[in-house]
């Protein structure tokens, strides 16, 4: 059989092994390892199946979520401070038993679904190209972890599958997008796949915003190392249409309540993960309404009374001393927000099912207004309208009003200091108005993106290596041996897998000569241009 993708059905044995299960990689190994999209059982009626299969995975589902963002993204972007003390990640330990959750669905429920469209479909078709953008979706999210991964050879019968460089990447990401518009624009009246797209329900329309957004986020993401790419791809895209209208451009997957299909972060539900120090400080300070959206509240005891202290975060990576302190409350809620959460704490009955975020259009404001500061062609708006326009929406998206956020853009308010175990100063001292200098406003878009892109862990962690002007606090102690002033390092990627080591060691070989340094955390990847600390 051509094609056999060897890499991605050893990765499947692996992961089942991994897991514990108890189905063999032997006798068993056809049945479990059968090439799904061979034509010869795979036709165009099993095409739309595999579609939203793919939609699904790739944001995170119940299935991975905790062990692929919560315990390594949800933490760096200090969304969420970890309060469990047996878990070493938020004091910047990568445990690789819990990370290959973001790299191997990609690859075993992903890639090859998408791929059987790409072989049963013609280019020239609105659903090869639907595909081709979610191709380019969810591989970015594994390379911006990692840096080299296996990409274009994953499909081929090699027994070695090679790296490829960051750069070579994202090259590929850019004409996909392109390639992508260019042929859906003759396609906007069309509909592929129906109520089978559970992201934008086959709208062409809306899938033309959502890739040119995507090429404006990966076109800033490589703007310190690539200016003159970046301007150009960024243009392009703006000029293509991007996402601008909250909540109707919003792309979020609709969730279910079959199997492992729910909404990722309404399975955190352990107690294990607060609000960190880093939000309390600027939500508060801010008086930002979407604090009682991103977060609950919580009941303490204070002197055998229940009281209610709203929204108390705590630093990340505290000790398991630190941890136990009375002031950090750590035994009470201040998790993630009602949608996400039962009833039981104060959220809603359908918490399982809530859509899950994939990209705001908040965020197409907030790069329009870094890209205006760079005196890119954005628009024709300026930096300031570009960064209100993104606060605008982010409110609406979160039920919020235009004047709300009016009011709030044009506030003094500074974040504050939390009541924390550190007696923390308040995280950053910038207004939300937006300021005179190059200084703050780089600072002030950085930040009001990072609260805008909530929850999305994954993009916010990448954001903040990229451009470094996100002033958080730095983690109170690191358990990682090449981290030792957490207050001048930070983690700067994901090393590759060992299970990787186990099943393509000499392609694991080829991604570390492709590395600008070491592989262990402190390599920066291609686009993080600040040298190694």
């Amino acid at each position: 059989m051509k094609k056999t993708k060897r890499y991605i059905l050893r990765a499947t044995c692996m992961l089942l092994g991994s897991c514990m299960l108890l189905l063999a990689c032997t006798e068993s190994y056809e049945s479990i390892n059968t090439d799904k999209r061979n034509v010869t059982v795979m036709t165009a009626a099993e095409i739309p199946f595999l579609f939203s299969k793919a939609l699904s995975v790739a944001p995170n589902n119940q299935n991975n979520y905790q062990i692929a963002q919560n315990l390594f993204a949800d933490q760096y972007a200090q969304y969420f401070a970890c309060t469990a003390s047996s878990f070493g990640s938020d004091r910047l330990v990568i445990n690789q038993n819990w990370v290959g959750a973001a790299f191997n669905p990609i690859y075993t429920q992903v890639a090859p679904q998408l791929d059987a469209i790409f072989q049963l479909t013609d280019p020239s078709s609105a659903e090869y190209q639907l595909a081709s953008i979610w191709w380019v979706y969810a591989f970015h999210r594994v390379t911006d972890y990692w840096g080299p991964i296996p990409y274009t050879q994953i499909l081929q019968d090699s027994e070695v599958v090679p790296y490829d460089a960051q750069d070579a990447i994202y090259n590929n990401f850019f004409e996909r997008l392109s390639a992508a518009v260019t042929v859906l624009e003759g396609k906007r009246t069309e509909t592929p796949f129906g109520n089978y797209d559970i992201l934008y329900g086959g709208d062409v329309d809306l899938w033309i915003k959502f890739a040119n957004t995507l090429r404006l986020r990966l076109a800033m993401r490589i703007s310190n190392v690539n200016p003159e790419r970046a301007q150009t791809e960024a243009e392009a895209a703006v000029a293509g249409g991007v996402m601008e209208e909250s909540p109707a451009d919003d792309a979020l997957v609709q969730r279910s309540l079959n199997g492992g299909d729910g909404n990722g972060l309404a399975i955190m539900q352990w107690n294990e993960f607060r609000m960190s120090a880093s939000m309390e400080s600027v939500l508060k300070g801010y008086e930002d309404p979407r604090i009682s959206e991103y977060y609950l509240d919580h009941p303490v005891v204070i002197g055998g009374t229940e009281v209610r202290r709203e929204y108390d975060g705590v630093r990340n990576g505290m000790t398991p001393g630190q941890m136990a302190a009375a002031v950090n409350h750590t035994d009470s809620l201040s998790q993630q927000g009602p949608r996400w959460s039962p009833v039981s704490v104060g959220g809603i009955a359908t918490y399982n099912s809530t859509p899950q975020n994939v990209m705001c259009s908040a965020e197409a404001w907030f790069l329009r207004a870094e890209g205006a500061l760079k005196n890119w062609n954005m628009g024709g708006g300026t930096p300031q309208e570009y960064y209100e326009a993104g606060i605008t929406q982010s409110f609406l998206q979160w039920g919020f009003t235009a004047g709300q956020a009016a009011a709030y853009a044009a506030s003094g308010n500074t974040p504050t200091e939390p009541d924390d175990f550190f007696n923390s100063p308040a995280m950053t001292d910038i207004p939300v108005a937006f300021g005179s200098t190059l200084e703050v406003q780089e600072e002030q878009i950085a930040t009001q993106k990072w609260i805008a892109l909530f929850p999305d862990g994954v993009e916010a962690w990448a954001d903040y290596r990229r451009s470094h002007k996100l002033k958080l606090y730095p983690v109170v102690n690191s358990d990682n041996p090449l981290i030792g002033n957490p207050s001048s390092q930070w983690l700067r990627r994901i090393p590759f897998l060992e299970s990787e080591r186990g099943i393509n060691p000499e392609g694991v070989a080829t991604g570390e000569a492709l590395l600008n340094g070491p592989d262990d955390t402190q390599t920066p990847l291609w686009w993080d241009v600040i040298p190694r600390n």
